[in-house]
């Protein structure tokens, strides 16, 4: 099962002592069904926040969020796989994974059965008696992402979730999460800050603005799948990601801008700021 997502027109906006802070601004996109769709943007651009709206953990201040499931009955809508993990420490590896099962009241005999079937797909079947802190990171989060896949949910939502494994764990994932959707075809939205990443796993890869976060530009990624590591190595997949490159590189110089300047408004270190953007324009130009 999977579902199609339309968010038309969305902002949002935090209320701070010092006044309102836009965060995003007119986001519209459109996910079909089964589509495995990357995010990237420079920091603070409000990539996180767009994700947890859609989960429903935060709110959106104007537009419309809709995700539609093409079987409306299936529930859960939406599952989240975050950077941390977020496993029970006290829990074994094979009651993590039938935790959403268990809060949904499925009988325990079909939740362990649909638990271990997901744990031999992430290549854990042997550790399901294990407890979080007897597996590696790279082990944790084939954890987190079992027990997302086990239950069912429509739509994916993984926000960075391989972003603190080392580059080798990393790859394996990339090719175990891509082995998993080929076989499920799950509707994903991906954040990412690795271009390679977003390129190696998408159909689509959308950049984002500097705060407040629009959409810039949205590239599709015609490579043929399924894919592996292997990839990386043609001229297709690196004009690809040296293109979108050209793109992001405005944002993440614009960002780091905003950044710099509320230290030097905070610190009156106007003198400060103008070397900093200097020695931005030189780096840029000599990259």
């Amino acid at each position: 099962m999977t579902a199609e997502i339309s968010i038309l027109h969305v902002g949002k906006t935090y209320t701070t002592p010092q006044g309102g802070v836009v965060a995003l601004d007119d986001i519209s996109l459109v996910v079909p069904p089964g589509e495995f769709l990357c995010i990237v943007g420079p920091s603070g651009c409000g990539k996180s926040t767009l994700l947890r709206m859609l989960a429903g953990i935060s709110s959106h201040t104007s537009g419309e969020i809709n995700c539609r499931a093409v079987d409306e009955r299936q529930r859960p809508l939406t599952a989240m796989v975050f950077q941390e993990y977020g496993l029970f420490p006290w829990r074994t590896v094979l009651d993590n994974v039938m935790f959403g099962l268990e809060m949904r009241n499925v009988a325990r005999r079909e939740r362990i059965v649909i638990a271990q079937d997901y744990l031999a797909k992430v290549g854990l079947a042997q550790f399901a008696r294990a407890y979080p802190h007897q597996l590696s990171g790279g082990m944790k989060q084939r954890v987190a992402i079992a027990r997302a896949l086990a239950n069912d949910p429509a739509i994916l939502l993984m926000d960075e979730p391989f972003a603190a494994l080392d580059a080798q764990t990393r790859y394996l994932m990339q090719e175990e999460l891509l082995r998993i959707w080929e076989a499920d075809r799950k509707t994903v939205l991906y954040i990412t800050h690795s271009l390679e990443e977003a390129v190696m796993l998408g159909d689509r890869v959308a950049v984002m603005t500097a705060r407040p976060g629009r959409i810039k530009q949205i590239y599709p990624i015609d490579l043929p799948r399924p894919r592996t590591q292997a990839l990386r190595t043609s001229v297709a997949f690196n004009q690809l990601v040296a293109t979108i490159w050209e793109d992001l590189v405005e944002e993440v110089n614009a960002a780091q801008l905003q950044e710099w300047t509320a230290i030097a408004e905070q610190k009156g270190r106007t003198g400060w700021l103008n070397s900093q953007q200097r020695k931005t324009r030189v780096k840029v130009s000599t990259d």
